[in-house]
C-alpha cells in the first residue's frame, strides 16, 4: 500500500534514532519515496550518510544546503503525502506544542497540511510526566496522529511505557489509519490474467496473444484504492508492483481453475480478464513430436469454464465480473454470457476496433451488467480502462 508513496521521515534528537534506520529500510522496500529530515542534534546518534545511502535521498538539517542553496521547507512539505516523525524526542514534542520552530523539521512540520504521525520517545518518568502529556494531547489533532510509545526495556535501564513503538508497528499503524479511507480498504479481490498454455508435447503448447497488462493494470487499479488482492496470472513478461498484491503464476487452464476454485470463496471482488483458453489437447506427447512429411492432427478437448463454475460459486455479497472478446454479434453474445454464468457484468473487448484487444498497450471496453445496461468508453490505455473499470466496481458497491 505504500507503493509510489512520498514520505518525510523526520528524525530528533534519541537514542532511538537508531530505530529510524529500520523504519526507513521498510518504507523504502515497502516501494515508497523517502526524503529524511534530521534536526542537529540528531546527527549525534545516527549520521546523515546511513540515511542518505539507505534513501538514495540526500538528508536534510539545516536550512542552507552544504552546496549554499536554500532547503527550502515549504517545498519539502508540500512534497510530501505524509510525514513520520520518528523518534520525537519531548524536546521536539514539546516545541510543537507551544509552536516554536528553530531548525528545518520544526517549520517542515508547521508547513505541512497532509497528515503527520508523530511515535513518542523518551525515558519512562518523561514520558508520563503531566506537561508531556498535555503535549502530546494537545498535538493529537485530526493531521498529527500520535502512535503510542511502548512498554519495554528502556535505555536508560529502566522498564516501562516510553519506548519508541517498532518499525513494523508503526508501519501497521499507519496503513490502519491512513488506507482505511480508501473506497475498498478491508475488500478481498481475486484478478485473473494473462493466457494459460497447454501442452502438446514437452517443447509445444495452444496459446493464445494475451500479455496480461490488462488484468495487472486492474490490480494495480484495486490495490491503489485499498483493496488486497490476489493475481492469479498465465505466463506473462511482467510483473507487480504493488506490495498488497499477491501473485500467484499456473501455466495450464486446470491450474488457473484450481487456484481460482480455491480463493474465490473470500473474496469479495472477482475480476476474471484472463484468456483462458477454451481447449487443450486430449493428450500430451511425452516426447518431442517428430516433423514428418503428413499432416499431424490433434484431438481437442474442452478445458473448464472457470467462469461459469464461479458464478455457480457465486454468493449475492460477492461482485463477480468477466471479461469477453468478441468478433461477431458483439453486445448479444456478451450480455448472454451475464446471465448464462451469473455475472454482475461483463467487460466487452472488440476485435473490430483499431487499438484495442490483446498484446497492445490500448484497450476499448463496454461494461454490460445483469439488467442489460452498458457502458461505453473510449479508447484509452490500459493503465485508465483499468481505473474505469474500478471505478464501476465502486460505484457498484455502494448500490
Amino acid at each position: 500500500m505504500l507503493e509510489g508513496k512520498k514520505i518525510l521521515l523526520g528524525v530528533s534528537g534519541s537514542i532511538a534514532a537508531y530505530k529510524a534506520v529500520f523504519l526507513l529500510r521498510i518504507l523504502v522496500k515497502e516501494g515508497a519515496e523517502v526524503k529524511v529530515i534530521m534536526t542537529p542534534s540528531a546527527t549525534d546518534f545516527v549520521a546523515p550518510l546511513t540515511f542518505s545511502v539507505l534513501s538514495k535521498n540526500p538528508v536534510f538539517v539545516e536550512f542552507s544546503a552544504p552546496d549554499g542553496n536554500w532547503n527550502n521547507h515549504v517545498e519539502l512539505a508540500n512534497w510530501a503525502n505524509f510525514i513520520i516523525l520518528a523518534p520525537a524526542s519531548a524536546n521536539t514534542i514539546g516545541k510543537l506544542a507551544l509552536g516554536l520552530c528553530d531548525n528545518l523539521l520544526l517549520a517542515t512540520l508547521f508547513s505541512a497540511s497532509c497528515p503527520v504521525y508523530i511515535a513518542p520517545a523518551m525515558d519512562r518518568e518523561m514520558y508520563i510526566s503531566p506537561s508531556i502529556k498535555e503535549n502530546i494531547t494537545r498535538l493529537n489533532t485530526q493531521n498529527r496522529i500520535i502512535i503510542p510509545a511502548e512498554d519495554g526495556e528502556l535505555a536508560s535501564g529502566l522498564h516501562g511505557e516510553g519506548r519508541m513503538a517498532e518499525p513494523e508497528h508503526i508501519i501497521c499503524f499507519i496503513i490502519e489509519n491512513h488506507f482505511k479511507s480508501l473506497p475498498l480498504y478491508g475488500k478481498k479481490a481475486l484478478v485473473t490474467a494473462g493466457p494459460t498454455y497447454e501442452a502438446i508435447d514437452p517443447v509445444r503448447f495452444i496459446g493464445n496473444f494475451s500479455s496480461g497488462k490488462m488484468g495487472f493494470a486492474i490490480a494495480e487499479e484495486l490495490a491503489k484504492n485499498g483493496a488486497s488482492v490476489t493475481l492469479i496470472h498465465g505466463p506473462v513478461h511482467i510483473s507487480a508492483h504493488n506490495s498488497s498484491i499477491k501473485a500467484i503464476s499456473v501455466t495450464s487452464a486446470a491450474e488457473m481453475h484450481h487456484e481460482c476454485v480455491t480463493h474465490f470463496p473470500g473474496m469479495d471482488i472477482v475480476v476474471m480478464s484472463a484468456a483462458v483458453a477454451d481447449y487443450r489437447p486430449a493428450a500430451q506427447a511425452n516426447s518431442k513430436i517428430k516433423k514428418k512429411d503428413s499432416a499431424l492432427s490433434l484431438e481437442l478437448v474442452p478445458n473448464p469454464d472457470i467462469l461459469s463454475e464461479l458464478g455457480k460459486m457465486k454468493k449475492n455479497n460477492q461482485l463477480l465480473i468477466g471479461f469477453a472478446l468478441e468478433t461477431d454479434n458483439e453486445l448479444e453474445n456478451a450480455s448472454g454470457k451475464v446471465k448464462k454464468k451469473n455475472l454482475d457484468a461483463i467487460v466487452l473487448n472488440s476485435m473490430r476496433i483499431k487499438g484495442a484487444g490483446p498484446g497492445g498497450d490500448t484497450n476499448k471496453i463496454t461494461i454490460i451488467d445483469r439488467q442489460n445496461k452498458t457502458t461505453h468508453f473510449e479508447l484509452k490505455q490500459k493503465d485508465e480502462v483499468a481505473t474505469d473499470i474500478v471505478n464501476y466496481i465502486i460505484k457498484w458497491l455502494k448500490k
